[in-house]
């Protein structure tokens, strides 16, 4: 990971509303910020640079442990607590083999906040998370799962809909908000997919959300150490070119990742078919098919992330990047969004 890239720089706090601040009081309290605004774990992208200036600006910033190795993970942390004095978070994914010693880094560390994503979390990561003293946070993709992950212990939930960039589920932020935030009032709660502007986190916050995270506007702040290729492909793009991967064969499942469409796209729909040829000539098995189509992008994010191969690596990207149009700090992201929603609070006061 190139780790100088970006520079460490000073961040301004833009001013939040009373209005705004009263609306998501809750989530920063929960989180210990006065923006409530989570930054998405990015694997490559969201590291110590990018994690540290949105804490810096007002926000929350997490690091994506991906599949960091715990000695990877206590350097990234480490580093990260060089950059900023303020709270961050780790993301880790359930499904990682060393799960459990990636969460005793974390309370090694002491970490404030941890997210476990990626699937139903092991009752031993929760007590291990929860034992060392970090506020626990758990993703939930329907309504069943977001109680059972608060009666083991889950101190905030995020849903996150299928307009968000890189593995989605099936359900749009919209459709899971109105499903979840009115049943769940016990926890906070924060909203993620197709977030770019303020006017939606008001939205959101008006229906019983604690806050929001965000992720592909992101990529393109100045702060972030994607590679210059990464960032003009997102400015580049609208909407419509950020699309799921398909699956082919329902006998060889295909997680869905919302993505710009590029020719490693194509190159990996005719790899699904070469794949389910041999298997059908009974040249693999169906074990060796399935690896050989999960292996294709093994490496690819990092390709386009930090080489810069846009064509070949995979652009992972959420909907919301066609209101990506600029390279810009995080503190004014930051204030953009404030601004924004500012305008729809004193429009209220107004009326």
């Amino acid at each position: 990971m190139d780790q100088t890239a970006a520079p460490a720089t000073a961040q301004a706090t833009p001013a939040v509303p009373p209005a705004l601040a009263k609306l998501w009081e809750r989530g920063a309290a929960f989180l210990g910020c006065p923006i409530v605004i989570m930054g998405g774990a990015m694997t490559w992208v969201s590291e110590r640079h990018l994690v540290s200036a949105i804490s810096n600006s007002g926000g929350f910033g997490v690091i994506a442990c991906g599949s960091m190795t715990p000695e990877l993970l206590d350097r990234e942390i480490k580093a990260t607590q060089a950059l900023t004095t303020k709270p961050f978070g780790v993301n880790l994914i359930t499904l990682h083999p060393m799960l459990l010693e990636l969460a005793d880094v974390c309370t090694a560390n002491n970490v404030s906040h941890v997210v476990l994503a990626g699937g139903i979390p092991p009752a031993e990561a929760i007590k291990r998370v929860k034992d060392g003293g970090a506020k626990l946070m758990c993703f939930a993709p329907a309504l069943v799962l977001a109680k059972r992950f608060i009666k083991l212990g889950a101190d905030a939930i995020v849903i996150e809909g299928s307009e968000a960039g890189g593995h989605i589920g099936p359900v749009s932020t919209s459709v899971l908000a109105q499903e979840i935030l009115p049943s769940v009032r016990d926890v906070p709660v924060f909203v993620a997919g197709g977030i770019a502007r303020g006017e939606t986190i008001v939205s959101y916050l008006d229906m019983g959300a604690s806050g929001v995270q965000m992720g592909t506007r992101f990529v393109c702040a100045s702060e972030c150490i994607a590679h210059p290729n990464f960032k003009k492909a997102f400015i580049r793009a609208n909407a419509r070119d950020a699309m799921p991967s398909i699956q082919l064969d329902k006998r060889f499942p295909v997680i869905p990742v919302r993505a710009i469409v590029n020719k490693g796209v194509e190159e990996f729909m005719d790899k699904q078919r070469q794949v389910i040829a041999k298997f059908d000539a009974g040249e693999l098995d169906a074990t060796a098919a399935q690896l050989e189509i999960e292996h294709f992008w093994a490496g690819a994010l990092r390709r386009a992330v930090i080489d810069g191969d846009v064509e070949r690596g995979s652009l992972m990207a959420g909907q919301s990047v066609g209101l990506v149009t600029k390279e810009q700090p995080v503190a004014e992201i930051f204030a953009e969004l404030i601004d924004q929603a500012a305008h729809v609070l004193s429009a209220r006061t107004a009326a």
